[in-house]
């Protein structure tokens, strides 16, 4: 009797890197010229490496189930500080990229008060805080355009170049490394995951569910404020720049969870993501030339990697209702392990 060979092409957690080499195949025989040169891969990496930072900052509170939505006004009002300080108020280069740093930690305190000590929704406090910030950026300058300064050593902060790649590259590699090394391979990431998976079952099982919930969004509006003193060091401050990172943030961590370790929120899996619908968007702009394909793509991809979330969840909740419960052991309960790290689901909830 011959047996059936099966080919697993790893679709499931690979579709990504599937999808990339796509791409890359599709634009480079259509334009040669343009796609397929070093120009584009180093233009593709620089111009992405603060939504790749984005992108981890939106990642760390979704793992524990914690909305972020003040991520793109954090950003801004620290690009804002950083160089306006500077050209406005004179400071020095150093205490203004401090006063930045730390004006994204406070946002990150007082979202972790809102969401923790009050108990308002994450999607709601967080969002409420956007506005707040947004409103203080706006008194502060004066809605007028911060003048961007001129120093060596400013622009050299993002701007260097070290084998081709601005070294603002270098700072997104080292985010991730930081941030995949803390998820994956601390426990601090596996209360975080744990926390996600099931709240109430992590109080149970003795994680301080609410300090790591603060701490996720202090890491994540930190993350934020190097973020913007790096943008401002790499475009100039803006007073509008923000909004516009918050869908490919979010699209990028979201459609991140459905590579590697499907229906888990990873950190390579959202650095694909975001280089995926990168590649993307500058072969369609390559060949059309039209500047609004980047939000139509961003949004796309938000709206089916939850789709397929949502439908992940549903097709194993499923399964689950179909499997036989397993012999109880009357012997005694077993302790909690919360030190083995979970494959927690994707959480859609606040």
């Amino acid at each position: 009797m011959r047996r059936s060979v099966s080919i697993n092409l790893g679709l499931d957690r690979f579709s990504g890197l599937y999808l990339w080499a796509v791409f890359v195949i599709v634009f480079g025989v259509w334009t040669p010229d343009l796609f397929l040169t070093m120009s584009t891969v180093h233009s593709i990496a620089s111009a992405q490496a603060i939504t790749g930072m984005l992108g981890i900052a939106v990642l760390i509170p979704l793992a524990c189930g914690t909305y972020d939505l003040s991520i793109g006004a954090t950003v801004n009002i620290s690009a804002v500080l950083a160089g306006s300080l500077q050209t406005g108020q004179h400071l020095g280069l150093w205490p203004a990229i401090l006063v930045a740093l730390v004006s994204a930690v406070l946002i990150g305190i007082a979202n972790g008060f809102f969401v923790v000590v009050l108990g308002i929704n994450s999607f709601i406090a967080t969002l409420g805080m956007a506005t707040v910030v947004g409103a203080f950026q706006a008194i502060a300058t004066g809605n007028t355009q911060p003048n961007p300064p001129t120093g060596r050593t400013w622009n050299n902060l993002a701007q260097y170049s070290i084998g081709g790649f601005q070294v603002v590259v270098l700072f997104l590699l080292a985010i991730v490394l930081l941030a995949w090394w803390a998820l994956d391979h601390t426990p601090a990431g596996r209360y975080l995951y744990a926390i996600g998976g099931n709240r109430e079952a992590a109080r149970l099982a003795g994680v301080h569910v609410d300090r790591w919930t603060w701490l996720s969004l202090v890491a994540s509006s930190t993350i934020c404020g190097i973020a913007g003193v790096l943008y401002s060091s790499l475009n100039g401050p803006s007073l509008t720049f923000g909004a516009a990172l918050l869908l490919p943030a979010f699209a990028a961590a979201f459609l991140g969870s459905t590579q590697l370790t499907p229906g888990r929120f990873n950190v390579w899996g959202t650095v694909i993501a975001v280089f995926v619908l990168a590649t993307g968007v500058q072969g369609l702009q390559f060949v059309t030339g039209v500047q609004w394909l980047s939000d139509m793509f961003n949004g796309v991809a938000l709206l089916t990697a939850v789709g397929f979330a949502v439908w992940r969840q549903k097709t194993s909740k499923a399964r689950l209702d179909r499997t036989p419960a397993p012999a109880r052991d009357d012997s005694g309960p077993a302790p909690a392990d919360i030190d083995a790290p979970p494959d927690a689901p994707v959480a859609l909830s606040g």
